[in-house]
């Protein structure tokens, strides 16, 4: 049996301080049904919360998560997201990817 293929795209907007440098890894990934996969966001700045969001094509963003407190980690089923020490960075864990996790994270 043939496993779909998913992709998964990240990308963040960042348009309330054109000054903060951020990294985004990985911008662009492929990934097989039942993956797991960690997309990350650094910044120069620090943040006073992070939300991430998917969009999917022909349809506006969908709020995942907000997180508002150093180290703060929450779950949803299979997507995990966290905040680093210094609020300057995140990262989002799909576990067991399914065909519906693929969209453009922001």
């Amino acid at each position: 049996m043939l496993q779909k293929l998913l992709v998964l795209v990240f990308w963040i907007q960042l348009a309330w301080k054109s000054t903060q440098q951020l990294e985004q890894n990985p911008q662009f990934l492929h990934i097989q049904e039942g993956g797991n996969v960690t997309m990350h966001c650094n910044s120069s700045g620090t943040f006073t919360f992070f939300q991430w969001y998917r969009e999917k094509p022909e349809q506006g963003p969908v709020l995942l998560m907000t997180l508002t407190k150093p180290k703060e980690v929450k779950e949803k089923k299979r997507i995990r997201a966290q905040f680093g020490e210094a609020k300057k960075d995140s990262s989002l864990l799909i576990t067991a990817a399914q065909p519906g996790d693929a969209g453009t994270y922001l």
